[in-house]
């Protein structure tokens, strides 16, 4: 009972690709592959959006400080 040889998985693979068709399993390999490539560029744009975003609030701050406009403050005259 121990473990599978290499027969075994051969014979799984037969079985599977009778099932399945060569068709179907070259489809879910590319769907397969695509799926990793997107899930490693999105790892890649968190990765370069969390060191971005501390220098996008820094430069928010200064265009802030640049449109602020100094007024001042007055009574209104009691009636």
């Amino acid at each position: 009972m121990g473990s599978l040889s290499i027969w075994h998985w051969l014979i799984v693979l037969v079985i599977v690709v009778l099932v399945f068709g060569t068709g179907k399993l070259k489809n879910l390999g590319k769907d397969l592959g695509g799926a990793i490539k997107g899930f490693k560029e999105g790892m890649r744009e968190g990765e370069t959006a969390a060191t971005e975003k501390p220098k996008e609030i820094a430069q928010e701050k200064t265009t802030a400080e640049a449109e602020a406009v100094d007024v001042e403050a007055k009574e209104k005259p009691k009636a």
